[in-house]
């Protein structure tokens, strides 16, 4: 590339000092101004041409030609393929048991996972049970508790009952157990048929 064409391009001048040769940058100002237009459509016309010249190393000397023909397949017969037919039936039953070993496989595993989450309910739902019982029965001790049964008597004005004011009868029978019969003496009613 010659000085004076990279001159011409870059907008640079020349400048001598001796024997040497610098180039230089010309201010903006001093520089010829291209037309930023002519530049684009002569890059996008060069670039269309390279495009053309491509296409046509590609395809040959000779453009390409494709005709279409038309095959008429009704008259022709098929036939059948024994051997062909049984091996898409073992290969059908094949598919079919892998099919189903997949599903009850994917049936099993979900079903565990389902009573697993299951299990862990009825777990938490017995100890919140087992911690409602054990509170249960501390409220019943509380509540038994023969001092503070004494206190809300006292509230109520109940007093201790005097010496001899308590009857413990002892030989009162149990009400569930069994009876013996016993036979009592008769006695006589007056009637007023009998009183004169």
């Amino acid at each position: 590339m010659s000085l004076g064409f990279a001159s011409r391009i870059w907008g640079a001048q020349s400048v001598h000092f001796g024997e040497e040769t610098m180039a230089t940058q010309v201010i903006a100002t001093q520089a010829p101004m291209y037309n930023r237009r002519y530049d684009a459509d002569t890059i996008r016309d060069r670039n269309l041409s390279l495009l053309a010249a491509q296409q046509r190393m590609r395809r040959g000397p000779t453009p390409e030609v494709f005709f279409t023909k038309r095959i008429d397949n009704s008259r022709l017969v098929t036939a059948d393929d024994p051997q062909r037919a049984r091996e898409m039936r073992s290969f059908a039953t094949a598919m079919a048991v892998l099919f189903a070993l997949i599903m009850v496989y994917g049936w099993q595993h979900f079903s565990a996972i389902e009573y697993g989450y299951r299990i862990e309910a009825e777990k938490q739902q017995m100890e919140q049970l087992n911690e409602q019982n054990r509170q249960l029965r501390l409220t019943e001790a509380q509540l038994g508790a023969p001092a503070r049964i004494d206190i809300m008597a006292r509230q109520l004005g109940l007093n201790a009952p005097a010496p001899g004011q308590v009857v413990r009868p002892e030989n009162t029978p149990d009400a569930g157990a069994p009876v013996l019969a016993q036979a009592s003496p008769i006695t006589p009613m007056l009637t007023a048929d009998n009183r004169r």
